[in-house]
């Protein structure tokens, strides 16, 4: 009963991409009018915040937009790593739901966002992972992290978030949690996690398991039965392990009462990974996972230090629950995008 009564009513399961379609369709139809004339209202609020809330927003969107003052738009006209053709400027009028380039949720993503400003605008975004770096300014979900002071053309906008961005209320306390690591996740193709796999697939700490139904895996590796966010919970040591870009569970494992371990992350997204403290959000381990068991049996010896990584987690999810603010933080990103660009 516990369980349903948190599945059902706490939010301990994934987001639903239902009612996510339904709201992006009810943004479709209501008149564009209406949100140019919440954009000025929009920065007049935001122009009348005291002192160190607007210090805290101007932060954030310095972050995630670290593009110099002028910047000039261009096409991508060369092949992506990911394999994707060259991408095209448009206009914000172009960005249509029909138009074949577009992805559903992609496209409500930043929708959400651009329909704040004139269609005559133009601007270049790149959907999917971007674990690489871009030959031109664009929006995206995802990039390399920069160094403190270096320009990114990778300019970052919350996307994919009904996959991504899922925070949880975790009813199982750390000391009723398994004293084990879990980790399922697809791992064909994806190096990082193959070595994890073969490295502690056969050893009594770890529950862990290849989810790619991929028949060239070893047997051992492939899950019998799939795990439900509320099982993953019943352990206090979850790894979030990159894949193109990423840990996916990254968000709802430092929102649990578990702990996220991973080597130090190379890409971030909306979250800010590369503002995460080793040891204090999380626990950090070598690439190579030489010392994951050294890491965990330290942890185990001392659980008042884990149960301060659960809480500072906890700290860092609470900055994104407030959804007003993350509104004007997204459109405050974009609107110096096109003022860079010389278009505002």
């Amino acid at each position: 009963m516990k369980r349903l009564f948190f599945i059902l009513f706490r939010g301990v399961h994934m987001n639903q991409k239902f009612p996510y379609m339904v709201h992006g369709f009810l943004m479709i139809i209501t008149p564009k009018c209406i949100y140019r004339r919440k954009r000025k209202q929009l920065l007049k609020r935001y122009a009348s915040l005291h002192g160190k809330e607007q210090e805290y927003i101007d932060s954030r969107v310095n972050y995630y937009c670290k593009i110099p003052d002028k910047i000039v738009l261009s096409d991508i006209l060369e092949q992506l790593p990911n394999g994707k053709a060259p991408y095209k400027l448009r206009n914000l009028r172009e960005h249509s739901f029909f138009n074949k380039h577009s992805n559903s949720v992609y496209f409500f993503d930043t929708y959400e966002y651009t329909r704040y400003f004139p269609l005559d605008l133009k601007w270049l975004h790149i959907a999917g992972d971007v674990f690489y770096k871009l030959p031109a300014p664009a929006v995206t979900k995802s990039r390399l992290i920069p160094t403190e002071d270096e320009f990114s053309n990778e300019i970052i906008i919350n996307q994919d978030k009904v996959r991504h961005f899922c925070f949880i209320h975790d009813p199982i306390s750390w000391e009723e949690k398994k004293a084990r690591v879990l980790f399922r996740g697809a791992c064909h193709g994806k190096p990082r996690r193959e070595l994890f796999l073969r490295t502690f697939i056969n050893h009594p700490l770890f529950d862990i398991k290849d989810t790619a139904r991929d028949s060239s895996n070893p047997p051992e590796w492939r899950q019998k039965k799939e795990l439900t966010l509320y099982d993953h919970l019943e352990y206090r040591y979850i790894m979030a392990l990159e894949g193109n870009d990423v840990a996916s569970n990254l968000k709802w494992v430092m929102s649990s009462n578990s702990i996220a371990v991973m080597p130090r992350p190379t890409c971030e997204t909306w979250f800010m990974e590369g503002k995460l403290i080793p040891n204090y959000h999380y626990i950090e381990i070598r690439e190579d996972y030489a010392d994951l068991i050294e890491r965990i049996e330290y942890y185990e010896a001392h659980p008042e230090e884990a149960k301060q990584i659960v809480q500072h987690a906890h700290e860092w999810c609470s900055q994104f629950h407030r959804q007003d603010r993350e509104d004007m933080i997204s459109v405050l990103v974009l609107q110096k995008y096109f003022k860079a660009s010389g278009q505002l």
